[in-house]
């Protein structure tokens, strides 16, 4: 099979995963090939903010598993391919020369077992490092199942790992993926963690300490394929982020591409879902919400309408408005449309001035929303009163009897879901 045949193939089998991104890392570049650190890795971003920065592909999609909702399940007849280490190497670099790429993205099916696989990607990861002296960023998929010594020695290499939890729950795996199990796939994460954790505390003391995944390690969930709640989803993240210094939870909205009776008949892919749920997560890693804020046994689902800041604002209007000449930092994070940066900017101007209705959107408060939440100089700015349902109907996205939001595909800058500064900022 040619080259060209099996990138196009492997390519194409990796464009699910979503758990691609390329930040956070530094090495010692003089005398090699690429730059890993945030200012020379070129982001490029498709319309619903995924990564293509990286070159993106799986060393094989034969697989020995059999997964419901994977397009690599062994039971489907599909066209397969597998990339030898030297060939992974070779497109890598030549890629990188012609400026097409600034790292790689490495995942892979499951051949044979899951030490055979791991052993693959290290012989990978160690000729571009160590034949190739390549120091751009490198991003590799760990297997569940595989040594703690294989674990140890993939992490030195890359810049960045990750194992993708795929499913909330050990009973929606047994159902979806009997091969894999919930503590296998949490086990190489802890280690990981400790790895990271040992290589932060050598470095205090030795100025050469050796590199261990330098940007972290991130994890993927499918959202829609099994009946579990965004509170579940949330709990399992908070969890991760707390427990095994997460970088990033990636959430997939599900895409049917296989015919199994345990698969939902969804008519499209929960994209709006997939995008609170990102909101939230923003929430829990910046803004020190917690999941049981944001959702209850009672209400276990986010708001399609409103974004879950402003779904809490709401529900808790008995703290609202506050001033925000006196407000502290905490409290003027939970005000919808005041972000991190646009609290720490008021924080800032307050001791230079008392602030007026005029300057904050100097400081880039999103007045649309926050105007409902604020007083200044004790003036409420707000065009109505105070009131839950008022407010709802006024800050709601638009979907109603008119618009079919099951039917429209997010834009990275769709004004219905959100406001462009908020997007580029992640602010809420």
């Amino acid at each position: 099979m040619l080259m060209l045949d099996k990138l196009h193939i492997l390519a194409d089998s990796a464009k699910y995963d979503a758990s691609c991104a390329s930040s956070g890392s530094s090495r010692n570049v003089r005398g090699k090939l690429g730059k890993a650190s945030v200012g020379g890795v070129c982001h490029s971003w498709s319309s619903d903010g995924r990564c293509v920065s990286l070159l993106k592909i799986l060393m094989t999609n034969a697989c020995i598993y059999d997964c419901a909702y994977c397009l690599n399940r062994r039971s489907n007849d599909i066209p397969r391919a597998m990339l030898s280490p030297d060939e992974i190497c070779e497109l890598t670099v030549e890629f990188y020369r012609k400026n097409y790429i600034e790292g790689l993205f490495l995942s892979t099916g499951i051949v044979k077992n899951a030490d055979y696989t791991m052993e693959l990607l290290i012989q990978t990861a160690r000729k571009l490092r160590k034949e190739h002296n390549f120091s751009g960023y490198l991003h590799i998929k760990l297997i569940p199942g595989a040594s703690e010594e294989l674990i140890d020695i993939l992490g030195r290499y890359a810049d960045r790992v990750s194992v993708n939890i795929e499913l909330p729950s050990q009973q929606s795996l047994s159902i979806l993926a009997p091969d894999k199990k919930l503590d296998a796939i949490l086990t190489p994460m802890k280690q990981v963690k400790e790895s990271i954790d040992t290589y932060k505390a050598e470095k205090k003391t030795l100025r050469r300490a050796p590199l261990f995944s330098p940007a972290g390690q991130s994890t993927q969930l499918i959202v829609g394929a099994t009946p579990e709640s965004d509170m579940q989803i949330l709990v399992l993240s908070s969890w991760l982020y707390k427990k095994v210094a997460m970088k990033r939870v990636y959430y997939s909205a599900y895409i049917p591409v296989n015919n199994d009776k345990n698969l939902p008949a969804l008519p499209t892919p929960p994209l709006l879902r997939e995008h609170r749920l990102y909101q939230a997560d923003w929430l829990l890693r910046f803004y020190d919400f917690e999941p049981d804020e944001l959702l209850s046994p009672a209400n276990p689902n986010l708001a399609t309408e409103v974004d879950p800041k402003t779904a809490w604002a709401l529900a808790h209007l008995d703290r609202f408005p506050v001033e925000v000449n006196v407000a502290d930092y905490n409290t003027l994070l939970r005000v919808p449309g005041i972000g991190v940066q646009s609290a720490r900017r008021i924080i800032r101007s307050r001791k230079v001035k008392r602030l007026r209705y005029e300057d904050l959107n100097k400081l880039r408060v999103v007045l649309k929303r926050a105007r409902y939440f604020i007083t200044v100089h004790g003036r409420y700015h707000g065009d109505m009163a105070c009131d839950e349902q008022l407010l709802f109907k006024r800050l709601a996205t638009g979907f109603g009897s008119n618009v079919n939001s099951s039917l429209i595909q997010l834009d990275l800058f769709d004004s219905l879901f959100s406001d462009r500064h908020s997007v580029i900022t992640g602010e809420l």
